[in-house]
């Protein structure tokens, strides 16, 4: 009994200590919203064709028998909850004092009118300098001088846990603010391929889209952008663009009026672990190119189908989609140096001179592969590729995945109406020289599959023994 009072004596300063230090670690956000508040500004867009069906429900709200799977990365500027007429809500803020405005693209997208209005309810009439639909920024521009601007910091430097403060006109009330933590950094949504988002928990709803994203120091580290709903309401998922991003594309906005981004011309996919095992990389990292588009920068380098993109200008690529960003905000005719893996050969440097990326075509549908009863080993029937396939796919050799029974292939993540084209780089002409190939693999290795699947092409680790 004493040895426990004498404990509890000891520790009794301890816990007076952490109960009064506890409310210091929560940060006072009053003098930040005082300070930079005046710098953000409230937009309404007016547009010129009223949709059908038009409600003044939230354009997320999810819709009746809709996955709320189909929420993720939608846009969060919506219809003002007041008004029929054409007239939605957003937000933005000042980055120069004679009067430039970054905000959301989607929040002046077809606007013939825009709108902004100060915390001191004066209005201006803005003028769209540049919108780009790709990343959602959109720069605008209000003829006034000596306005108070915010300060731009430094995305690359936020930490996960870190917190930030919004402030924005979420359903049109203006200067409203709200705070949370960075929850993840890099991330990339579904049809999002030239933005790595910030995440966070930052209450957003509609309205708040095109509103800054600020540090502890006041700085802007992120444009509000996205949220992760499925009730059309906040859920604790937040999707903010990177400021640095953000002003790279407002600068090209304002010279040029659009955005020119660095082209490569391949297709990527995620380094699987059998992949990585195949390879003989120790852990799965990089992007691995899966195929070379015909007459574009990458196809006139060096770089070769099946390496694997670790590193693009110094930076480290973790997975697939850290690639695209980096090459889109880089300048067209940028003389790009990659470090990639190659397999058997290790690391090589390769330069590519970027391109300029042009609207993507659409992709043709593949054709339906013919029927085959052949047999084949690791779960496989395979069939001769028909000439309509070689016709559609623009391939001249490979043979087609008729079926996939249980087994390797199967474990491997081939599909029907996949077509093989190479066996660790060597050229598949038809069921004979598959066969061959896998014939001449060293016993208890892996050989890596380069297969067409639909209009596009990627890599296969399969285990002839698994």
């Amino acid at each position: 009994m004493i040895l426990t009072c004498r404990f509890t004596l000891l520790l009794l300063p301890l816990l007076v200590n952490l109960v009064q230090a506890a409310p210091r670690e929560l940060p006072d956000f009053s003098r930040l919203v005082s300070q930079h508040g005046k710098a953000v500004v409230n937009i309404s867009a007016i547009r010129d064709i009223k949709r059908p069906g038009f409600t003044s429900e939230p354009r997320n709200q999810t819709a009746p028998n809709e996955p709320p799977a189909r929420e993720l990365g939608r846009r969060y500027f919506e219809d003002s909850p007041e008004s029929t007429d054409e007239k939605s809500l957003g937000s933005g803020f000042i980055i120069s004092p004679d009067g430039y405005i970054l905000t959301c693209a989607h929040v002046i997208e077809n606007a013939r009118e825009v709108l902004v209005r100060f915390t001191d309810r004066r209005e201006f009439s803005a003028r769209v300098v540049g919108s780009d639909r790709r990343s959602d920024v959109a720069l605008i521009k209000i003829e006034a001088s000596g306005l108070p601007t915010v300060k731009i910091g430094d995305a690359g430097k936020l930490r996960v846990g870190e917190w930030v403060l919004a402030i924005g006109s979420p359903f049109g009330f203006d200067s409203s603010a709200t705070s949370g933590i960075i929850s993840a950094k890099d991330r990339t949504l579904p049809d999002e391929n030239y933005i790595s988002f910030l995440q966070t928990d930052v209450p957003i709803n509609p309205g708040n889209s095109g509103g800054p994203l600020f540090n502890l120091n006041g700085e802007v580290v992120g444009i509000n952008s996205q949220i992760y709903s499925g009730t059309g309401g906040f859920m604790g998922l937040s999707f903010a663009i990177p400021i640095d991003a953000a002003m790279k594309i407002g600068l090209q906005l304002k010279s040029e009026g659009r955005v020119r981004r660095g082209w490569l011309g391949v297709s990527l996919q995620e380094v699987s672990r059998p992949l990585a095992n195949a390879y003989g990389l120790h852990r799965p990292r990089g992007a691995l190119v899966s195929d070379i588009l015909a007459n574009s920068p990458a196809a006139k380098s060096d770089l070769r189908a099946g390496d694997i993109v670790l590193e693009f200008e110094g930076r480290t690529i973790n997975r697939s989609t850290d690639l695209p960003p980096l090459v889109g905000l880089s300048s067209p005719g940028t003389r790009a140096e990659f470090s990639v893996f190659r397999r058997n050969e290790g690391i090589q440097t390769v330069v590519v001179t970027l391109g300029e990326l042009r609207e993507e075509a659409s992709d043709r549908p593949p054709a339906r592969p013919e029927r085959s009863e052949k047999i084949s080993r690791f779960g496989l029937r395979l069939n001769e590729i028909s000439s309509i396939q070689r016709k559609n796919l623009d391939i001249d050799h490979g043979v087609s995945v008729a079926g996939v029974e249980e087994g390797q292939a199967r474990a491997a993540g081939l599909r029907p109406g996949d077509v093989i084209l190479d066996v660790d780089g060597k050229r598949v002409s038809d069921i004979s020289s598959f066969h061959r190939l896998m014939d001449h693999t060293p016993r208890g290795r892996a050989v890596v599959l380069r297969i067409r699947r639909g209009m596009g092409t990627l890599f296969l680790a399969l285990n002839p023994a698994g």
